[in-house]
């Protein structure tokens, strides 16, 4: 009997100890920092210190499949998460952006406008409504979301490169007149 309840107690020992390794590789990948105390940094970790909400999966799976290219699930899990989490304004720029790459532009100006009344005109937003703008072929409006984007965050490299890919644009759709 002792040697059963010793067995017992060594399991739930290491079940616990895999529990903390696998709960600080989580927080290290999520590029959380604890705050460090006098005694150094605080190795047991409570749970209620970990925000979780309700929108976090959701989001990470829509992330995934939109950078993987696959827009409509990319869609359905960001509308998950907005359904979850409704005044997360990631889970909102996700699903606009989704909706942008499906086409759906009328979804996603209505995603954009929740995103801002959220969090505001940021520049991720900017860019992005500028990106939208560009794909409908609208390159005057895209021009100027980009350029507002610029105007806040000159050294951001993805906003440049979307100008550059709009002025692009430009010189691919000139046309020579028609009377030649």
């Amino acid at each position: 009997m002792r040697r059963v309840l010793l067995w017992l107690a060594c399991a739930s020992v290491a079940t616990a100890l895999a529990a903390c390794e696998t709960t600080l590789d989580t927080v290290r990948d999520a590029s959380v920092v604890a705050p460090v105390s006098p005694a150094g940094p605080d190795p047991v970790q409570e749970p209620t210190d970990v925000k979780y909400y309700a929108s976090d999966e959701p989001v990470r799976m829509g992330l995934e499949h939109f950078n993987r290219g696959n827009f409509g699930l990319s869609q359905r899990y960001f509308k998950d998460a907005v359904e979850k989490a409704p005044k997360d304004v990631t889970a909102w720029v996700g699903l606009a952006a989704s909706y942008d790459r499906l086409r759906r532009f009328d979804l996603a100006d209505q995603a954009y406008a929740q995103a801002i009344r959220l969090g505001g005109e940021t520049v991720q937003i900017l860019n992005d409504q500028g990106y939208s703008l560009m794909l409908r072929g609208n390159l005057n409006g895209a021009r100027k979301k980009f350029m507002k984007a610029y105007s806040l965050d000159p050294g951001n490299p993805i906003i440049a490169n979307n100008i550059e890919l709009l002025n692009g644009s430009r010189k691919f759709i000139e046309r020579p007149p028609e009377n030649q």
